[in-house]
């Protein structure tokens, strides 16, 4: 018995080890291949500036065979995308040259969690079908004009999905109701706010990582904003969180991508690239650089090809598209990682 019990102490003992140098491994491998990565930037034709409008935060890209797809927060007349609606374009040349196809999705019906905006898209094909995450947000209360005032409750911020046979829509709401609420926990850190989907499958389950904000800390901006993920078996949900939530800190643009065998994300307000070999243990041990504030891409992109194909060996960042912040005139901006 005794004998029994040392053999599997020592086997697990060495499993450990074995996980330690695998992790070590790719985080040096990781290392040599991000390290020093810079940023080309070049304006747009389609979706770049426009006098009185903004086009901000935009999806991840993806491709559809020779054709690319973004979509993004479109709204006049002002920047924050509080009273903005989701918006698409495609590209035949990398995301040079953009074609703006229209509103894929509007505002709710009244009284739903995004009656007031719908924002911050994202896209993910599953299942032979399109999926289009979305922040929503409602009226404040005692707002009798419907304005929304940029503080969150508990039931007036949400992730939501609508679907489609095809990325040219037309999109549907799964239900009414979102697929992910802020946490009825006030001591969790996304208690006040959540927002940002970002989406990928892996290990047989859908991983959608997304930033959140605690109800004490709500009033203080994006320097207290961290990042969670949340799982489900199926893209429609639902999305379990992960108990071990908040996993990077200071995270206010929630950005991720596949790169080897784990996954790499950029912190958008400490300008470092995390990565972690099981796409949970960020922060841990940092890559030996940053990117300095003025040559980050903000609020961005990436194009992915695992979005439309799990089983892609095609991993890195590449290219994608970011926003130039310009007050009421935000606009977007194609970059290139190398």
């Amino acid at each position: 018995m005794l004998r029994s019990a040392i053999i599997i102490v020592l086997a697990i003992m060495l499993l450990n080890a074995c996980q330690q140098k695998q992790q070590i491994t790719d985080w040096d491998k990781v290392n040599k291949e991000l390290s020093g990565t810079n940023f080309k930037y070049d304006t747009i034709t389609g979706i770049g500036h426009e006098e009185g409008c903004t086009r901000r935060d935009p999806s991840d890209v993806i491709k559809v065979g020779d054709t690319y797809y973004v979509w993004y927060t479109k709204v006049y007349g002002r920047s924050p995308g509080y009273w903005g609606t989701l918006w698409y374009a495609t590209s035949k040349d990398e995301g040079y040259n953009w074609k703006e196809q229209g509103e894929v999705l509007g505002v709710g019906t009244d009284g739903s969690f995004d009656s007031q905006a719908t924002f911050t898209p994202n896209i993910l094909f599953a299942d032979n079908r399109y999926y289009l995450y979305y922040t929503g947000v409602k009226p404040t209360p005692g707002r009798t004009d419907g304005v929304f005032e940029n503080n969150s409750t508990n039931d007036y911020t949400a992730i939501g999905v609508a679907v489609s046979d095809s990325p040219d829509g037309p999109f549907k709401r799964i239900d009414e109701e979102p697929i992910l609420k802020v946490s009825t926990d006030k001591e969790a850190f996304d208690s006040y706010r959540i927002d940002d989907a970002v989406m990928l499958k892996r290990d047989g389950k859908y991983w959608m990582y997304y930033k959140g904000r605690n109800y004490a800390h709500g009033a203080q901006g994006p320097g207290s904003t961290k990042m969670g993920v949340a799982f489900a078996k199926s893209p429609e949900g639902p999305f379990i969180r992960y108990e071990k939530n908040p996993i990077l800190d200071q995270s206010h643009e929630v950005m991720a991508w596949r790169q080897g065998d784990g996954i790499a994300c950029l912190a958008s307000i400490s300008s470092t690239i995390e990565y972690a070999s099981d796409g949970l243990d960020f922060g841990t041990k940092p890559l030996n650089f940053k990117i300095p504030n003025n040559e980050r891409p903000k609020a961005l992109g990436v194009y992915r090809q695992d979005l439309t194909d799990s089983e892609t060996k095609v991993t890195g960042l590449s290219w994608g598209i970011s926003m130039i912040h310009n007050g009421d005139e935000a606009y977007l901006i194609r970059y290139s990682a190398k």
